[in-house]
């Protein structure tokens, strides 16, 4: 059985791993590079495979950096079926059409700047368009959790619940006598939203994620009182408060969050604003999904509320909608994508807002090497937003407590059960999986962190 990472080797994002056994091509993700100019760099790289000759491929959860080249892979050729659950199916959907339709837009644009420095011939094209990504999303097949798939010549995959969100699994494969678990993105036990993963059991080799293998988070309650203070002093300042949001799962989990503070005394009722369409759509596919959600999150369904309905909410579906809130100086909550601040309404809304030191920026999620999210986060005292320099003047606060992603403790719990199984660590900076390396090879493990593109004997 060999292993070659296509993505997220030795790095966080762009997450694709094929597996060669029993004569099968096993392509486990195929999932966008992301944070600047080197990711585009990556991403418009022809594959080290034929696409064509893949015999499947096995979806682990929707985010972009795990669906995001699976248009590529139709263009480039692959015929075959892309395998997911049901709510990756559906958010897959969202997500890809909302890349295709960004991947043309920016083209566009970067081609009217080019025409008139006179460059229009340097522009490269698009990496996809919407028909590649409508082919891909005509590709999916659904499979259930706990079935088994079977793939050919004894080879079979079973999904079960990662609880990172809506749909996620991880991927049990079974052949030649081997047992080999590909974690996909593992969710963070402290999650308000989703039940915690089961581990697997008795593993031979276990392909994991490590984006937080260096910490732990802090507590829900600890979290959920540490946003509560930072909500409450922003108002106290006078200024509007940002949480730049991923559209899955961290939108969700804010507004669940605001949601019980509001019904628990802890913050003011005042308005609070999704400006995102892509958030809208996922939030209503979470609304669907209930049965993937913690018991007392579905209670609130089942009382006739709605967790992911804070009272004084509003959606800003249009970009008039959108741009009026820049018109406001004070006393609202905005969430807005992209997550990373890379993109999206977000970018409007920091314009307007980051050189005020009555706003704050509340960051609820990962920030990628080379992003804005992650200069903010660093500390820089001005950045550059639509080619203009902004200082930044804003206070800055991050929550890592509601990270969607497993923290040490989750992922220690997670290999617990399968004490004899190889570890191949994957999606992590390269200092955060050496010291979890360094760490389990002293609990006599086998460890290995591959490189990218460059195949490896998983049992060698």
């Amino acid at each position: 059985m060999r292993l070659t990472s296509v993505g997220a080797a030795r790095m966080v994002t762009g997450s694709s791993h094929l597996v060669e056994v029993a004569g099968k091509r096993i392509l486990v993700d195929c999932g966008l590079f992301q944070g600047g100019s080197e990711a585009d760099e990556l991403n418009r790289r022809p594959f080290v495979f034929d696409p064509a000759s893949l015999d499947a491929v096995l979806v682990t959860h929707g985010h972009l950096d795990h669906v995001g080249r699976l248009p590529l892979l139709v263009k480039m050729g692959y015929e075959g079926r892309f395998y997911a659950t049901a709510g990756t199916r559906d958010i897959a959907k969202i997500i890809l059409r909302d890349a295709a339709h960004l991947q043309v837009e920016d083209h566009k644009r970067d081609l009217r700047r080019a025409a008139r420095a006179g460059r229009a011939s340097e522009v490269l094209p698009s990496l996809f368009d919407v028909a590649d990504a409508e082919e891909a999303i005509s590709r999916f097949t659904f499979v259930g959790f706990g079935e088994a798939l079977e793939l050919g010549r004894g080879v079979t995959a079973r999904y079960e619940p990662a609880g990172h969100i809506l749909g996620s699994a991880y991927v049990v494969m079974e052949a030649e006598g081997k047992r080999v678990v590909f974690s996909g993105d593992l969710g963070n036990r402290q999650s308000s939203l989703h039940l915690t993963a089961v581990p697997p059991v008795d593993a031979d080799a276990i392909v994991i994620e490590t984006t937080y293998a260096d910490r732990s988070h802090r507590s829900l309650e600890e979290t959920r009182t540490e946003f509560a203070e930072v909500i409450s002093r922003a108002l106290q300042a006078g200024g509007n408060v940002l949480i730049p949001t991923f559209a899955v799962e961290r939108a969700q989990q804010v507004l669940y969050e605001i949601y019980r503070l509001v019904g628990e005394g802890r913050i003011p009722d005042l308005p609070v604003y999704l400006d995102s369409p892509m958030a809208t759509r996922v939030t209503r596919e979470y609304r669907a999904g209930i049965e993937e959600l913690k018991p007392e999150v579905a209670r609130v369904f089942s009382e006739g509320g709605d967790p992911f309905d804070p009272p004084s909410l509003a959606f800003t579906l249009s970009t008039k909608e959108s741009m009026a809130l820049n018109d406001i100086h004070a006393g609202m909550i905005v969430l807005a994508g992209s997550g990373m601040m890379t993109g999206g309404r977000i970018l409007h809304h920091l314009k307007h807002n980051l050189w005020r030191e009555a706003a704050s920026v509340v960051v609820v999620g990962y920030q990628a090497r080379g992003t804005l999210g992650r200069a903010l986060v660093d500390g820089a005292k001005e950045v550059r937003i639509f080619g203009e320099t902004i200082a930044v003047k804003a206070s800055i606060h991050t929550i890592g407590g509601f990270s969607a992603h497993a923290d040490h403790d989750d992922l220690v719990a997670f290999i617990s059960k399968s004490p004899r199984a190889r570890l191949l660590l994957v999606h992590g900076e390269p200092e955060v999986m050496d010291e979890f390396a360094v760490q389990q090879r002293t609990e006599g493990r086998q460890v290995v962190t591959p490189e990218l593109n460059v195949p490896l004997e998983m049992f060698g």
